[in-house]
């Protein structure tokens, strides 16, 4: 059996590849703390940790965009690999999940 085919990455700088990689990291950590996904505070305690580190990479991402003369975010190419690269998903996972249908308390 074949793996399912993914459309295909947009033409990136290596710059903005490095940005999207390291965003896309940070989202998930945030995503691992996020108190309204419950876990145990260890699991949190790590992610945090690895948020600090992860931040920076991020930053560094950015400083060398704006050292290569990359002035602008090229919002659409940037949010189709966001999305080629399962970004909405992680994404959600920072947001609130929905509420839970509980009954009316009397």
């Amino acid at each position: 059996m074949e793996p399912p085919e993914f459309p295909p990455l947009p033409a990136l700088t290596r710059a903005e590849g490095e940005f999207v990689d390291c965003y896309l990291a940070v989202l998930d950590q945030v995503g691992r703390i996020n108190p309204a996904h419950g876990g145990d505070t260890y699991s949190a305690l790590r992610a945090a940790q690895a948020l600090a580190s992860g931040a920076a990479a991020l930053r560094d991402a950015l400083a060398l965009m704006h050292e290569r003369g990359e002035s602008r975010l090229h919002a659409a190419t940037l949010a189709r690999a966001l999305r080629v690269l399962d970004g909405e998903r992680r994404a959600g996972r920072v947001a609130m999940p929905p509420p839970v249908n509980r009954p009316p308390v009397n």
